[in-house]
């Protein structure tokens, strides 16, 4: 299937990207089983503690505009806390929630609206005041780290997903282009990584992986040279930054590249299919304009991705940041997201916001129990997640930074210390509780980005 490589001037390039991406899976990971278990269930299994092999996961859920300040934050801190208005879908999963209260992302405290906050959000740097020669969020997300330690132990190394199209041009109120609004995973500065946008493809995707056909790589290392070839003709047609762009967008094919060698060396060969995922299985066609149907459809894929290992890092985007999506179906909803965040503290409005809130961590209470659903030797898929939910401003009216809206989810293989409300001194990084996630995943960090040490309470 041919697409195309949208850039800010919003030409259509006939690249196979999706074709190419969607050929570099080697095999689909299947669900632990009981069967798979060398021996007897060790003591320290049995205590909910995850064997050092068990598979450890990690995603990150973004929601754009903010939220409704007063009807977030319990009241009271520790364990002893009850759920706020908003928070109150989570109240199934709780024992296995940490929310945390008054994080900020200083690097993304510098110039106006959403753009900052939202590509700086897994990066918590700052990104260049750019109309788009010059993308450059001057770092990496955090997902990414964590899938450079543990992408080589999957046929993806991360999955990409979203709801909305790259968005393109300038936002001429802030001198920003819109595409910083489109990304919240970066592989590198000025490479922002291209979202799945399609469930029934995440899906093929998925299964693609999971049923390799003999001589697969081959055909696609072939597929892989003419497309390069089509694309480095192509770079002598452009101008520029154009071709600035292309090269960025090579650089990742190029590491498919990379991963078809292995996979012809062998590198591969230490992953093993448990069981094979079955084709009916496939989500059902959706009308275009379901948006809330392509968001839960979204949440299983990554619960599949995960229960089944095809990946263990994960990215998710409600919306794109200034989304002005139509939250009309919601009963008591009569207008756009972006919109109703801008309530200048107008009551109908306020209380519109809420309702929109409360429905986006339905969606996360969702996927939180749809993993705790699954099983997974002495425990669940839950129990070896972290998953992270959050926005990169607190709220949409003021685009405040300070005191950010953020969840943590599943207990990270008995790392991360659920249960709690946790509350930090004023202008806390955000970079901290990456580090602590980051160090729970294994990959040894203590710090990320501008933190000063690992977020204290977290960790178990």
């Amino acid at each position: 299937m041919n697409v195309y490589l949208d850039d800010e001037t919003n030409r259509q390039m006939p690249l196979s990207r999706r074709t190419l991406l969607r050929g570099a899976g080697a095999a689909l990971a299947l669900p632990w089983l009981e069967a798979m278990m060398p021996g007897k269930v060790s003591a320290a299994e049995s205590e909910g503690k995850a064997p050092e092999d068990s598979p450890l996961r990690m995603a990150a859920l973004f929601v754009p505009n903010g939220v409704r300040q007063d009807m977030w934050t319990p009241e009271k801190t520790g364990r002893d806390f009850d759920l706020s208005p908003t928070l109150e879908p989570l109240a199934d999963v709780k024992d296995q929630l940490l929310v945390l209260t008054k994080l900020w992302n200083q690097a993304s405290n510098f110039g106006d609206g959403h753009y900052v906050k939202c590509s700086g959000f897994l990066t918590c740097t700052t990104i260049n005041k750019s109309l788009g020669i010059d993308l450059n969020c001057n770092g990496r997300s955090m997902d990414q780290v964590a899938a450079d330690y543990a992408g080589k132990l999957t046929p993806l190394p991360s999955l990409e997903l979203g709801i909305d199209p790259v968005t393109t041009g300038v936002d001429t109120n802030v001198g920003y282009t819109r595409v910083y609004g489109s990304h919240i995973a970066w592989s590198g500065p000025t490479s922002p990584l291209a979202r799945e946008l399609n469930p029934h493809l995440v899906f093929d995707r998925l299964f693609r992986a999971g049923n390799p056909n003999k001589g697969a790589a081959q055909r696609d290392r072939l597929l892989l040279d003419r497309v390069l070839e089509d694309a480095d003709q192509l770079k002598h047609r452009l101008g520029a930054a154009d071709r600035q762009r292309m090269e960025e967008y090579l650089q990742s094919v190029r590491s498919v590249e990379k991963r078809l060698q292995n996979q012809d060396a062998g590198g591969a060969t230490q992953w093993q299919p448990l069981v094979k995922l079955d084709r009916q299985s496939r989500p059902p066609e959706q009308r275009p304009d379901a948006y809330v149907e392509q968001v839960r459809l979204m949440l299983d894929m990554i619960a599949l991705a995960f229960q089944t290992d095809t990946t263990r890092v994960c990215t998710f985007m409600f919306g794109n940041a200034v989304s002005g999506r139509n939250f009309s179906f919601l009963d008591g909803v009569s207008g756009g997201h972006h919109d109703t965040s801008h309530h200048q503290n107008n009551e109908d409005k306020l209380r519109q916001y809420q309702l929109i809130n409360r429905w986006h961590v339905e969606q996360y209470a969702y996927l939180l129990e749809k993993l705790r659903s699954m099983k997974e030797r002495e425990g669940t898929v839950l129990d070896n997640s972290m998953i992270l939910y959050g926005s990169g401003l607190r709220d949409g009216n003021s685009h405040n930074p300070h005191n950010l809206p953020i969840l943590l989810g599943g207990s990270g293989g008995g790392r991360i210390a659920t249960g709690q409300h946790l509350s930090f001194g004023r202008d806390t990084p955000l970079a901290n509780l990456y580090a602590a996630m980051l160090n729970a995943f294994g990959t040894g960090h203590e710090r990320f980005a501008d933190s000063t040490g690992i977020l204290p309470g977290v960790l178990s």
